[in-house]
């Protein structure tokens, strides 16, 4: 199972608008593993890049303008992206722009969509953290990714972050969360490593109580009873009768 991790940074929040892509940042998950193997590209929009985005990404006009255009890599990236899963957080901002860039290419009709099947984990987020915050950075504190790097958005190193996300949040409980921070008092992580028994390994050797820990473990549902006025979990939580109660009272 390919799957490709992306994020990409732009001029502005709205495509309508004319806003472009300047960055795209790609990391490959084969069978949940990341391979090591990325793609990850700046470009050069032809445009004025909105002030407000330079204060989310840092990238300037300047820093562009010896960038290739979209065109000139659109080649590249499709190969590397084709016939993956794409996971993106918040998809549909980073689609649409990347269907808009595409559509600008002399020949390239296929939305990005229909070349890849797209994860969406925003929407996954939501739903398993409903009326929590699910940004990236909140989602990082929520299963202990480190973001410490993060000083301002940049499509590669958000992709890296995303992916480590996304494998925690999509790998079953990771971590043994105490609090919304998952730290201690001490401010350490709490996690432990989840090990999965292989399916074909030696059936565990069943070891039945003896005699002795039988009547000990009677003796303790016996003492248990009495304080609780015959309430007794390990026995169906049902209340002993009246005389039963009294029984046990006088030992």
């Amino acid at each position: 199972m390919r799957q490709i991790v992306l994020d990409t940074e732009t001029t502005g929040l709205e495509v309508s608008q004319g806003h472009r892509i300047i960055e795209i940042g790609c990391v490959e998950l084969i069978n949940r593993k990341l391979t090591g193997n990325h793609y990850h590209q700046y470009i050069n929009p032809h445009r004025e890049i909105d002030q407000g985005a330079i204060e989310v990404h840092g990238i300037t006009n300047d820093f562009l303008a010896d960038k290739p255009a979209f065109e000139a890599i659109s080649a590249a990236f499709i190969e590397f992206v084709q016939g993956a899963e794409l996971v993106i957080h918040n998809a549909p901002f980073d689609i649409g722009f990347l269907n808009a860039e595409l559509q600008r290419v002399a020949g390239s009709t296929t939305p990005l969509d229909e070349l890849c099947t797209v994860t969406d984990t925003l929407v996954m987020a939501r739903s398993k953290h409903p009326g929590q915050r699910n940004s990236l950075d909140a989602l990082c504190q929520r299963y202990t990714v480190d973001n410490s790097q993060r000083d301002l958005h940049g499509a590669l190193l958000d992709a890296e972050i995303l992916a480590d996300v996304y494998l925690a949040m999509t790998g079953g409980q990771t971590a043994l969360q105490l609090s919304d921070s998952g730290t201690d008092n001490d401010g350490q992580a709490l996690s432990e490593q989840i090990v999965r028994l292989a399916a074909s390994r030696t059936p565990l050797p069943v070891i039945k109580a003896s005699a002795e820990e039988i009547a000990a473990h009677e003796a303790q549902l016996q003492d248990i009873a009495k304080a609780s006025g015959g309430k007794v979990l390990w026995r169906g939580n049902t209340a002993l009768s009246p005389n039963e109660a009294a029984a046990e009272q006088q030992g």
